[in-house]
Order: structure tokens, then C-alpha cells, then sequence
């Protein structure tokens, strides 16, 4: 794939990556889902980067998978080895999920199938007017992949995750915002500033605070109360033992915003 299918920026602590298809509403091919999935697991490691966003190129978010690329499958491969593919490049959206830093989708139009479950996977969904979602993959006979059947109900609710996967139905900016699928709808002309300020805010934050925030919220998935108030104590202390935290105190104290270091 040429680079400049996936474009990556950094600026203020934030990476952001942007799906460059424009001209197929930035359908991601095998090759893109290749290239992403391994920037993300470069970015997770990287102290340097505090908030990571994910966007599309013009008018779209992204189509999903492309349909194209679908229809000329390699006849050869059993299915036992496409399986070892798709789940190798489905890795990517437990990254957005669980990488240390916040993860934000930047939504200026349509987020079909895959498209749609990248956004989901993401800790923030900003969307502008234009944005509007739809599972997809009942209208191409796919039962769905990339993590939209965990993300959705958590959002949603599991009523409504199965509406939107058995119908397909396209859902607007307005909507979205209504039932809790996108956090914020900005105007599109303020979208990518909003969603830039929102993520330097987190990069400029107390970064280690912030992971240890995520992971506990991730656990609290899935884990019982017992084992989440463990992870939550042993989190708090290790977070009191960071510069960050005392600068924080000092900065109280001394009545001035803290400047948080990521130590």
C-alpha cells in the first residue's frame, strides 16, 4: 500500500492518523488494515505521543472494508487462513481500545461496517453535522467483525445494537448524540480544531493518571466489583507516587494550573 493511503501527524503531544481514500469514501483495504494495526502498536509505545486521534479524509470517515478488494479474494486461501488474517488485523481495534492513550475518532461523514466499529473502538467519538453511521453488513449477507458486536451494546444498549445490526439503519449526527454513540456533535467548520484542542488537553494531562484511568474503565468491562476496587487501589497508589500527582498538589496549593510532565 503507498503511504499516503494512512496519514500520520504529530503536533501539541497528539497523533492523528487519517484514512486517505477519499475518492472511495476512504474504504480501507487489506493492506491499509495492515498498515494501521502496525502504527497503532508502534504509537502505544511511543512516550512522546499523549492522545491519538483517527480520521478521514474529505467527506467521509470510512466506508469499511472495501468492497472491491472483497469480491477478488484469493480463491486459494481456505478459510482457516483467512480466519488467521482477519483476526491478526482485527488486533487493531483491541489497540484503540486499550492502548495507554485516549483515543478519539474525528467523524466528518459516513462510518459504514468496519469504518463504523474503528470509531467505536475509539475512548471518544467527536462528530460533526455531516457524520452518520451505519452497521452495514447485513446488506453485504457478513454477520460483522472488528469489535462492533462488544463496542455497540456498551454504547447503546443491547436492544438498540441489535436494531442497528439486524436493519442496517443509518443513524445522523443528531441521533447518534441522543442515544450515546458520539460524545460531542461540533459544527463540521470547528470539527477538527475541537477535536484537536479535546485531545492536547489529554496529551498536556497527567498521562499516567489518564492510562491508569482507562484500564481501570476498561476492566470494569468485565471484571467483578471485588477485583475492580483492587486494580482501582493499586492504580491510586502507584499514581501518588508520581510527579505528576505532586505538582498537582503543589499547583493547588499555590493556586496556578499544575504543569504535568507525564512522570
Amino acid at each position: 500500500m503507498a503511504d499516503q493511503h494512512l496519514l500520520e501527524t504529530g503536533d501539541d503531544g497528539v497523533t492523528t492518523l487519517t484514512l486517505n481514500r477519499p475518492e472511495r469514501l476512504n474504504a480501507i483495504t487489506g493492506d491499509m488494515f495492515e498498515r494501521l494495526l502496525a502504527t497503532l502498536e508502534r504509537i502505544a509505545g511511543d512516550a512522546s505521543v499523549g492522545a491519538v486521534i483517527l480520521a478521514g479524509a474529505g467527506r467521509a470517515f470510512s466506508a469499511g472494508g472495501d468492497i472491491g478488494e472483497m469480491a477478488d479474494r484469493n480463491p486459494a486461501e481456505s478459510p482457516a487462513e483467512a480466519v488467521r488474517t482477519l483476526r491478526r488485523r482485527m488486533e487493531l481495534v483491541r489497540l484503540l481500545h486499550e492502548m495507554p492513550q485516549p483515543t478519539l475518532a474525528r467523524v466528518n461523514g459516513p462510518a459504514a461496517g468496519a469504518g463504523m466499529c474503528l470509531a467505536l473502538a475509539c475512548d471518544l467519538r467527536i462528530a460533526g453535522p455531516a457524520a452518520a453511521f451505519t452497521t452495514a453488513f447485513a446488506k453485504v449477507g457478513y454477520a460483522g467483525d472488528y469489535g462492533g458486536s462488544y463496542f455497540l451494546p456498551r454504547l447503546v444498549g443491547t436492544g438498540k445494537a441489535r436494531e442497528l445490526y439486524f436493519t442496517a439503519a443509518k443513524v445522523d449526527a443528531d441521533e447518534a448524540l441522543r442515544i450515546g454513540l458520539v460524545n460531542r456533535v461540533v459544527a463540521q467548520a470547528q470539527l477538527v480544531t475541537a477535536t484537536h484542542a479535546l485531545a492536547a488537553s489529554f496529551a498536556a494531562g497527567p498521562r499516567l493518571a489518564l492510562a491508569q484511568m482507562k484500564r481501570n474503565l476498561n476492566r470494569a468491562e468485565g471484571e467483578g466489583l471485588s477485583a475492580l476496587l483492587d486494580l482501582e487501589a493499586e492504580g491510586q497508589i502507584r499514581c501518588r507516587l508520581t510527579d505528576d500527582h505532586r505538582e498537582a498538589a503543589r499547583a493547588f496549593i499555590e493556586k496556578r494550573p499544575p504543569l504535568f510532565k507525564g512522570t
